[in-house]
């Protein structure tokens, strides 16, 4: 299959500035980019679909060009924004590009092709005013840029217009493209739909200064089964590829809990499984097993954070129904159980003999009462952090110590299969 049919199938091609670009990716070797402005101290998930597409060229023998937007990200791009956005300062730029050029880097690694990265700030900075208007935006028409939708729509909204800054954004843009043409010979220039504008002005200037020919393709704007934006957690927040923001066991929950309306469309954008693995996943859709949403979460988390991060968030999640909690960190078990009936005991409460089992059953809601609890307990129904609890001694009620917490930190009992809660150890 040809690179672009087989982006094609994926569903990663919204937009091409010219049908021979297929042919032309399979004539030889191009170089290509994508950009990414700094504006947060992380990429996430919305941003994969721009590096999982750069991860098929690069597969294809394509050299490919991380660039981040140190320079456009002091700007802020008013594509997809109904309203001017808060400039950040530099400090916080120039931060925010460091991280997000080593996720890029980390992302993109490929010891027999590996990616190049460029920060624009290197060309955009030392530019000044009139060599920018006379080099560059003299070959942009007002009148053109006017009509654009990223413009457009902000004129046409009352009392919100759009402030020069924003306006030259465009400009910026189509400059990072013409550097990188003469440079690195760079002929594709990659993004989101919202960016078709600003990339088509690129191989405008291109061809205008440079008398090149260069190509566009946008990917499309990633929307779930209800037409509501992608990348967005159930709590509202975006899910985040620094597992410092957002854990690798969370960001696997994300994709697990994939509706099964997108399973299939989330498969082909996001993982680099073979056509007919995924028409065999396709085929489970529905079944309780949830086994597309399972290889996709598996194959998404592994991509971002590793195998072994992977392995560990599978595991994870398996503990959340009842599986073994061996070799589970407890930071990654307060945040499995984060939702489950919990209480906090007092570490000076254990001191001496411990406390009583029974009284903790009762207070953290997994018995009603202390008579319920012996009996549960009697049957063999109460698990601690996944092991039987033995009887008390000459018939007293058991008690948990210290030792019994997991890292002296917390404590999992289990009433049944199903029903879970946790007792936090304090001081």
């Amino acid at each position: 299959m040809r690179l672009i049919d087989e982006l094609e199938w994926r569903g990663l091609v919204h937009q091409v500035t010219a049908d021979e670009l297929g042919d032309r990716l399979e004539a030889g070797p191009i170089t290509l980019y994508i950009g990414f402005d700094p504006t947060g101290p992380s990429l996430h998930v919305g941003h994969l679909v721009p590096i999982v597409l750069l991860r098929h060229f690069q597969r294809r023998g394509h050299r490919v060009i991380a660039l981040t937007g140190g320079g456009t990200g002091l700007i802020g791009d008013p594509s997809g924004k109904s309203a001017e956005r808060n400039l950040l300062d530099r400090a916080q730029v120039d931060a925010n590009a460091q991280r997000i050029g080593g996720q890029l880097l980390r992302l993109l690694v490929d010891p027999g092709n590996p990616p190049l990265h460029a920060d624009n700030i290197e060309w955009l900075e030392p530019m000044g005013l009139l060599e920018f208007l006379r080099d560059v935006g003299k070959h942009f028409a007002v009148n053109a840029m006017i009509a654009k939708d990223s413009v457009r729509l902000r004129l046409e909204r009352e009392g919100e217009g759009i402030s020069f800054t924003e306006f030259s954004y465009a400009l910026l843009q189509a400059r990072d493209f013409l550097e990188l043409h003469r440079r690195y010979d760079c002929i594709l220039q990659c993004g989101a739909s919202d960016q078709w504008g600003n990339i088509v002005g690129g191989t405008d200037l291109i061809r205008r200064v440079a008398g090149g020919r260069a190509f566009g393709l946008t990917v499309p704007l990633l929307t779930d089964a209800e037409g509501n934006k992608f990348g967005k957690t159930e709590g509202g927040t975006s899910c985040f590829l620094d597992p410092a923001m957002t854990s690798p066991y969370k960001f696997y929950q994300f994709w697990i809990n994939a509706d099964d309306a997108d399973v299939v469309r989330l498969l082909k954008l996001f993982t680099f499984l073979e056509r007919e693995r995924i028409d065999e996943l396709a085929a489970t859709v529905g079944s309780p097993a949830r086994e597309a949403q399972k290889a996709l979460a598996l194959a998404v988390t592994a991509f971002v954070h590793g195998a072994e991060e992977a392995d560990k968030a599978v595991k994870a999640s398996e503990v959340l129904f009842g599986g073994d909690l061996e070799g589970v960190p407890v930071a990654t078990l307060r945040e499995i159980f984060a939702d489950v009936p919990s209480i906090s005991v007092a570490a000076e409460r254990l001191n001496g003999t411990g406390a009583s089992l029974v009284e903790l059953l009762v207070e953290v809601g997994a018995c009603p009462s202390k008579s319920d609890a012996r009996r549960q307990l009697g049957q063999g129904a109460i698990r601690l952090n996944g092991q039987p609890v033995a009887p008390g001694t000459a018939g007293a009620d058991p008690t948990v110590t210290r030792a019994d917490f997991l890292d002296q930190s917390v404590l999992v009992i289990r009433r049944g299969k199903r029903n879970t809660f946790l007792v936090k150890l304090e001081g």
